[in-house]
Formats: structure tokens, sequence, C-alpha cells
């Protein structure tokens, strides 16, 4: 497969993105039109007059017709404006770059930890069926799937926080003894690192570990049982059945045949395990005090601010875009046969 073949398949993918992206658009500017609420007399304030409410309306541009108020929208969005959020005042831009960072530490540590629990342990179900590490692999899927992430969440604090006191109290990012470190990369426990301080990042680690595990919890269960289904369809295949025929180790079939095969469905799968996690963030960041885009999400919703709703959802589906852009980049380096001429 040349280069010129891949790089025409990445092109492709993201044209392919650009309507799903502005179709977004559209149905969050329809919904968020159809939330109860008037914005502009929360942004009034409770002590205005109808007058005042007006005039606010009108410098919020919401008494324009829906079309007109769409093309303003996305005028100052092709600029880079996404308006201004009615619940804090400041620029949307600002409150999503303020509050990606731990939204993104959260989801991303969740994937990585679920990957490394959920991976090891659906191929050794899938080596030993019947097993109790298949039991295990078993019993983790149902409940990742069964339990919601904000019982969970709710369930790990009462455990460790509230009867045995090993987690801190679920009081955000950092506990109130730290400040922040020099931003470098918007995540705490990098940063901390980068800057050497150990007492801040196990500091920052502890805030993050019940939040993480209840996402990994989540996230775990899907990829544990594709893994484990993607191992048994291989290791029945003809290909494996012939390399250990031919007198090839059971190392070698098992990583270099049925492994790297059963991987396919399992990297297809992490996209819409992606979009899962997008969804249960939400929920655990409230749960959590945890202050990302999921938290701020639901206080916009609450007073029905356009605006940041519309930031919220743009800047997730973007996320969703381009994950699912980079885990179809890497089925094509791992395939050889996706892309071929």
């Amino acid at each position: 497969m040349t280069l010129g073949v891949k790089s025409k398949r990445v092109l492709t993918r993201l044209l392919q993105a650009v309507p799903t992206v502005f179709g977004i658009l559209v149905v969050c500017f329809i919904l968020t039109r159809a939330l109860p609420g008037d914005p502009a007399a929360y942004f009034a304030g409770d002590m205005a007059d109808a007058a005042s409410i007006e005039q606010v309306r009108q410098n919020l541009g919401l008494d324009d017709p829906m079309p007109v108020q769409f093309v303003t929208y996305v005028s100052d969005l092709v600029q880079g404006d996404l308006g201004t959020a009615i619940s804090t005042g400041q620029p949307v831009t600002v409150e999503l770059a303020k509050r990606l960072p731990a939204s993104l530490e959260l989801t991303l540590g969740a994937l990585l930890l679920a990957l490394v629990v959920a991976v090891p342990l659906g191929v050794l179900a899938a080596t030993r069926p019947n097993s109790w590490v298949d039991h295990l692999c078993r019993f983790l899927v149902t409940a990742g799937v069964s339990l919601p992430t904000f019982f969970t969440g709710l369930a790990l604090l009462y455990v460790f926080y509230y009867l045995l006191g090993w987690a801190p109290p679920p009081m955000g990012r950092l506990d109130m003894m730290f400040l922040p470190p020099e931003s470098v990369t918007g995540f705490y426990t990098i940063d901390s690192l980068i800057a050497g301080d150990w007492a801040l990042f196990k500091a920052a680690l502890a805030q993050m570990a019940l939040p993480l595990i209840t996402l990994a919890l989540f996230t775990l269960a899907p990829i544990a049982r594709m893994t484990r289904a993607a191992m048994l369809q291989t290791l029945a295949s003809d290909y494996v059945r012939t390399a250990r025929a031919a007198g090839l180790s059971s190392s070698r079939v098992l990583v270099t045949y049925a492994f790297r095969n059963a991987l396919l469905p399992v990297i297809t799968t992490l996209g819409m395990v992606f979009s899962f996690v997008l969804g249960a963030n939400v929920l655990v960041e409230k749960v959590f005090a945890w202050p990302g885009i999921g938290s701020f999400a639901v206080e916009a919703l609450v007073v029905s601010d356009y605006a940041a709703v519309q930031g919220f959802v743009l800047s997730m589906a973007l996320l969703f875009v381009t994950l699912n852009l980079l885990i179809d980049v890497t089925y094509t380096l791992i395939d050889p046969r996706v892309g071929e001429d």
C-alpha cells in the first residue's frame, strides 16, 4: 500500500467528516432553541422589566429569525467566535479551553486504563474458556454495562471516601492545599511531572483516581467483550490451525496470527467506546465536582445558554470525528488489505 493511497484515504475521511459536523451544528442549533426558559430574562436579572428583557434579547440577536441567527452563528464560528457564556460572562472559547484539558485527562486516562485491563483480560478469557478468568471477564462486562456511571461513582465514594477514608473528598482536580502546576499540556498529572513536583503529582492522581476508575469500569466492558469474541473467532480460524500444524510455537501463533487479527475489530470498537465515554463523562464530572466541559454543559442547559451548549456540542463532535479519523488511519496501517489498489 503506497503512501499516496494512505494520504488519499485520510483526505477522504476528512471530507466525509465535514457534512457530519455541519449536520450536528444544524441539529444542535435547532434543539437549543427548543429548550425551556428565556436566556434574555436570565441575563437581564430577576429585577428586570419587560423592556429591559427585550433590549437584552435584541443585543443577543435572539429577536432575529432563526435562519438569520444560524447564519450569524456560522459566520462567527468561522472567525473562531463561539459567543459568550451567559452563566459565566466569559467567551465560550475561553471556557472550553480552560475546561477541556480536565475532561480530556479524565477521558483519555479512563480509556488507557480500560485498554490495559480489558485487552489482556479478553485474551486470557478466550484462551482459557470457562475458567475463573473467563467468568471474571463476563462478570466485569455485565457489571460495566448494567451499572450507570453515576451509581458506580457514588458507590465508590461511599466506600473509599466515606467508609474507609482512603480517597480525598470530591472537590475537583486538586485539594485546596495545592496550587495548580504551570500549564504546559493542561493535564495536572503530566504538568506536575514536568515540573518535578511529586507531591503535586500524587495529589492530582489521588483526586483523579475514583472518577478515572468509574469511567474505566464503564469503558472496559465493551472492549473486553469484543477482545474475547474476536480472539475466540481468530483462534478457531483456518490460518491459526494451519500455523499450529506447521509446528509454530503457541506464543508465536497467539501473538502473530491470532492477536494481531483480533485487534482490528477492537480498534474499530474504540470509536464507539469513545462516544460512550463522552456521554458518561458528563455525569461523572457532576458526581465528583470535576471542572470539565461536562459540568459546564449541564450548567449551561439549566439556564438555556445557547452559545455554551452549542460550543460544547461542537467540541464533542470535533473530538469524536478526530478520534475516529485516528482509529481509521490506525486500522489502515495495521490491516494491509485496507486501502489497497
